[in-house]
């Protein structure tokens, strides 16, 4: 019952404890991060390609996207937008940055894991035998991957306890998540899975080198898809959000980015909202990159 819960907590927390201080050993450790992503990536694609049916499969897979994406894009923007306000975030006209960003090399960043999924799921279908260990290779990279993503977040060189005081960060992840929770019971009805099932798929909140392979581990490739799926386009669909709102509504488009405002949209959230915006986005994206696996591993358990 309890199997993938310490499948992707035990890791997690192991890696989370062990402070390191060597350079170059937290470079290797990125990098191990990258490698292990496009490789878990490109597993589940050559399983989503195996799988019987692949054209059934794949059209209900974009119907129980649309319905997830759409759910999650209403209630987080419906929150974040309550949240502001109540306790807003007005920026200055001194914090409005300068200079240029690359939105097609933002755009490509995005779709790339997508690319390792096709070539995946082409080589499934269309060139591999039916491979039976692709299962517990995957299973045994995604707990060297959750111990790494330990070891990066205790070793990112940011205080907890700080992030934790920043008031907007901490209200933006705790909105974020509390509206995606409330989206996966008001779309549970709609899929053929249990209640903590779709949950666990509700939260992933934009990290999808995370929420694809530990649903798909957990509940098959088919659903890993749609994990994956769903949180890759929060990560376009940010893209779009984040220079239209930032200016009038910063939280709301620093919240919709989810974990990825740390890393991933925070060059753009610097760009279009200013350096007052980026302790918000990081301390929102840090929270919930912590919670994202931990709610996953709970609801997969139950």
């Amino acid at each position: 019952m309890f199997a993938s819960a310490l499948l992707i907590l035990v890791p997690l927390f192991v890696g989370f404890a062990i402070h390191l201080e060597n350079r170059r050993a937290l470079t290797w450790v990125n990098h191990g991060v990258e490698g292990l992503v496009y490789l878990i990536l490109g597993l589940l694609g050559i399983s989503l390609g195996q799988l019987d049916g692949l054209a059934e499969q794949l059209s209900r897979m974009t119907g129980q996207v649309l319905i997830l994406v759409g759910a999650l894009l209403v209630a987080n923007l419906a929150g974040l937008w309550l949240w502001h306000r109540w306790q807003p975030m007005t920026l200055e006209a001194a914090d409005q940055p300068e200079g240029s960003l690359s939105y097609r090399r933002l755009f490509l960043g995005a779709v790339r894991p997508l690319g390792s999924v096709m070539v995946g799921m082409l080589l499934g279908y269309a060139l591999l035998p039916k491979l039976t260990w692709v299962e517990d290779l995957a299973s045994a990279a995604l707990m060297l991957l959750l111990f790494l993503i330990g070891l990066q977040l205790r070793n990112a060189g940011l205080s907890l306890r700080r992030l934790l005081m920043n008031r907007q960060g901490l209200g933006i992840a705790l909105t974020l998540g509390a509206t995606s929770l409330l989206a996966g019971l008001a779309i549970a009805p709609f899929y053929d899975l249990p209640l903590m099932d779709v949950m666990a798929l509700v939260s992933g909140f934009g990290w999808y080198s995370l929420s694809g392979i530990v649903v798909g581990d957990a509940l098959g490739p088919a659903w890993g898809g749609v994990a994956f799926l769903n949180d890759v386009l929060r990560e376009i669909i940010a893209l779009v959000i984040i220079p239209l709102l930032i200016a009038q509504r910063p939280a709301v488009a620093i919240g919709y980015g989810g974990a990825t405002a740390m890393d991933f949209t925070l060059p753009i959230i610097r760009r279009s909202g200013g350096l007052a915006c980026v302790p918000v986005a990081i301390a929102s994206g840090f929270i919930l990159s912590f919670i994202s696996p931990v709610l996953m591993g709970l609801f997969l358990a139950g």
